[in-house]
């Protein structure tokens, strides 16, 4: 890919990024909700990308189904009920070849799948005491959640003026016409 490009649409998106539920010790724990993975979240419409800094240190996909997409793409907030954002997360791994390409290491990518994947699942009457949002957390198709959602909430309370959404839909990219 383009490392400009690259660049571009993670810096358009480093503001972004889902908060981390805690961990539970075990990876079998029944999820604190009854959020299930949804059948082909993968082919999703892209939200946002995001660079995780710090002790995460990871680079993010925010992926949304069509109600979600339809509320952030026009920053309509409260975001519908049915609305479904997932959080994908890899390492942030440097390119080998961009070195040999720019004279300097300079292009991350994806490397391996980090934190699993978490869903936000917006549902105002059943998620009332955490913003109209249910949150769940899968490794390896198993749900390893944190049994109290306030954690999660307590996070997305930053952005409560976007319904407790960090990510904004990412510009789109100034292409022009083409012949």
């Amino acid at each position: 890919m383009n490392p400009f490009v690259l660049t571009l649409v993670a810096t358009a998106a480093i503001a972004g990024g889902l908060c981390l539920a805690h961990a539970a010790t075990d990876a079998n724990v029944k999820a604190s909700t009854d959020i299930t993975i949804p059948a082909g979240f993968r082919n999703w419409t892209l939200v946002s990308v995001a660079r995780e800094e710090g002790q995460l240190d990871d680079l993010r996909a925010i992926l949304g189904n069509e109600t979600a997409i339809q509320a952030l793409q026009v920053s309509k907030y409260p975001v519908p009920d049915g609305a479904i954002i997932a959080r994908l997360a890899w390492s942030y791994d440097m390119l080998d070849e961009s070195a040999k390409a720019f004279g300097k290491p300079q292009t991350h990518v994806a490397g391996h799948p980090k934190n699993g994947v978490q869903f936000m699942v917006k549902d105002s009457k059943k998620y009332a005491s955490t913003g109209g949002w249910g949150f769940a957390q899968f490794d390896q198709g198993k749900s390893y959640t944190t049994a109290d959602p306030q954690v999660c909430f307590a996070c997305h309370s930053a952005a409560k003026s976007r319904d407790f959404v960090f990510n904004r839909f990412a510009p789109d990219l100034p292409i022009g016409s083409h012949p």
